[in-house]
């Protein structure tokens, strides 16, 4: 699942706000990552919470990333 969404996201890379080149695209998409892992380490404790936090982090941050 997550291999068919990253070659969705490649396959569509210019249709969306990554169009701006692969540096930019690649340091946002990767500080989403990084915000995703800290919410993540933050909510260690409570593993359902951790993971749904984690989740909608990097969801919204590409998303956000995706259309602007």
């Amino acid at each position: 699942m997550r291999f068919a969404w990253l070659a969705w996201l490649v396959q569509h890379f210019d249709d969306y706000g990554y169009s701006q080149g692969l540096l930019p695209s690649a340091i946002g998409t990767l500080a989403v990552l990084v915000t995703a892992a800290l919410v993540w380490f933050a909510l260690h404790r409570n593993r359902p919470a951790a993971l749904a936090a984690a989740g909608l982090t990097s969801a919204l941050g590409i998303g956000w990333l995706a259309f602007h």
